[in-house]
C-alpha cells in the first residue's frame, strides 16, 4: 500500500517526531534520514522500529523489517533534507549511563559543556569518531542527541560513538574516580600548549561554549590548556578547536 496522503497519522508522526523534542523524548524513538545513516545505525545495533520509503527516489537494497511506501510528496514532506536518497527509519533510542563507560588505560575523552547547537555536535561527533575518542561527553547538556541535525552533520557518527550526558558534577567524579589527567581550555595566561600534553594516559579536554568558554565549575579541576596560534585571532570555533585536540591525541598515541 502506498501511502499518499499527508494526513496519514504515521505520516504525522514522523512529522511530529522531527520537530518536538519532548514527542521524540516521550516517544522513545527517533528519525534517521538518508542510506548511509540508516546503515550506519544498523550497523551498530540499533532497533529498527519501521522504514518509509519512496521508491522513485531509493537506490539501495530494501532493508528487513516493516516498511510503508510513500509518494515523492509525502517523503518531500517528512524529508528533513529534502528528496535525499529516499529512505528514513526510526528506531528506538538507547539509554546509557556514565558509570557503564569503562575507560581503555590510555583513553581520550572529550567533554563539552552547555552545547547548544545540534549542528555544533554533530560536527564534534564526527571529528571524535574520525580520530579514535573513546567518548564524548556532553556535560550539562542542552542538546538532544537524537535531533535530526545532530545526526545529519554527524553523517551518522553518532552510532558509532560511546556518547553520555551528564551533570558537572558527576562528570568530575568519573574523571576523577578514574584518574583522568583533566584537561581545561579556560582564557587564561597560565594555560600550556596542547602539543606539551600527554595524551598517552588517560586524558580528558573540556570545552566551554564558543560565547562564554567554560563555567566556573571547572575553575582549578584541571591543568588549562590552550592550542597555539600564529594569527592575530585569539579563539577558533567550538568544532574547530575539538577536531584539532582529537588529531593531537591520535598522533601521540600513533607515534
Amino acid at each position: 500500500m502506498l501511502i499518499e496522503s499527508f494526513q496519514n497519522e504515521k505520516i504525522k508522526n514522523v512529522t511530529k517526531l522531527l520537530t518536538d523534542n519532548r514527542f521524540r523524548k516521550k516517544s522513545k524513538v527517533f528519525v534517521v534520514e538518508g542510506k548511509q545513516e540508516n546503515e550506519r545505525a544498523e550497523q551498530y545495533h540499533y532497533e529498527p522500529v519501521e522504514y518509509f520509503i519512496c521508491e522513485n527516489i531509493f537506490k539501495g537494497k530494501i532493508p528487513a523489517g516493516k516498511i510503508h511506501f510513500v509518494s515523492e510528496k509525502v517523503y518531500e514532506k517528512i524529508a528533513y533534507r529534502g528528496t535525499s536518497e529516499g529512505i528514513i527509519g526510526i528506531y528506538q533510542t538507547k539509554e546509557v549511563s556514565l558509570s557503564s563507560f569503562i575507560p581503555k588505560d590510555n583513553a581520550t575523552v572529550i567533554i563539552v559543556e552547555g552545547v547548544e547547537k545540534p549542528g555544533n555536535l554533530g560536527a564534534i561527533l564526527r571529528s571524535c569518531e574520525a580520530f579514535g575518542i573513546d567518548a564524548l561527553i556532553v556535560a550539562d547538556g542542552k542538546t538532544d542527541f537524537y535531533n535530526p541535525n545532530v545526526i545529519r552533520s554527524s553523517v551518522g557518527c553518532l552510532f558509532g560513538m560511546e556518547v553520555y550526558q551528564a551533570e558537572n558534577e558527576e562528570t568530575l567524579a568519573f574523571l576523577q574516580q578514574n584518574q583522568f589527567n583533566i584537561y581545561t581550555t579556560l582564557m587564561d595566561e597560565s594555560a600550556e600548549d596542547l602539543y606539551k600534553r600527554d595524551f598517552k594516559q588517560r586524558s580528558a579536554v573540556l570545552f566551554g561554549t564558543e560565547h562564554s568558554g567554560l563555567s566556573d565549575f571547572w575553575m582549578g579541576k584541571g591543568k588549562n590548556t590552550l592550542i597555539p596560534m600564529a594569527g592575530s585571532i585569539d579563539s577558533l570555533n567550538l568544532s574547530n578547536a575539538v577536531a584539532i585536540t582529537c588529531y593531537e591525541s591520535l598522533r601521540q598515541k600513533k607515534g
